[in-house]
């Protein structure tokens, strides 16, 4: 297992960004090179057969998935978290949670047009009771509450570029 880190102090990478914009690629590739435990609602769902789009059972998944990774932090682990993070307010959450329990906290946002994010997503088949249309992409586009410089700044810089 590849561990970028000496410290036993545990780390969060939240992972943000709409879909089509690289998380799962993003993800993947800090769960190898951070030696992480990643956790994506949109797999766990997949796996179960649940509706990607039934946002009661993807809230219960991820407050299952944010316990897991409450002990896994507390254990001194790194745990990327692939949920997107749209909100300001989630991301506060997410942070204040992980560092109540001494662990760092890293921000990997990932921006992308609606015209980028539109062609990744028509184009990778992913599969579900229904596809994403444009216009779900330029809705959650709206939706996007981006970092600002100054929230940034309430993060661990990265431990890989």
């Amino acid at each position: 297992m590849s561990r970028v880190r000496d410290e036993q102090v545990g780390r969060l990478v939240v992972v943000c960004g709409l879909p089509g914009s690289g998380k799962t690629m993003l993800a993947e590739r800090l769960e190898v090179e951070y030696g992480a435990v990643r956790f994506c609602p949109d797999e766990w769902m997949q796996t179960l057969g649940i509706d990607l789009f039934d946002e009661r059972m993807r809230h219960k998944l991820e407050q299952l998935q944010w316990r897991l990774t409450q002990r896994l932090l507390q254990l001194g682990q790194v745990v990327v978290l692939e949920w997107g993070a749209w909100g300001r307010g989630e991301r506060d959450a997410l942070r204040d949670g992980a560092r109540a329990l001494g662990a760092a906290v890293e921000l990997q946002f990932l921006d992308e047009s609606v015209d980028v994010l539109w062609d990744r997503v028509r184009t990778r088949g992913r599969p579900g009771d229904r596809e994403l249309s444009r216009g779900d992409i330029e809705s959650y586009a709206a939706r996007l509450q981006r970092p600002d410089t100054e929230e940034l700044a309430l993060y661990d810089p990265p431990l890989i570029s």
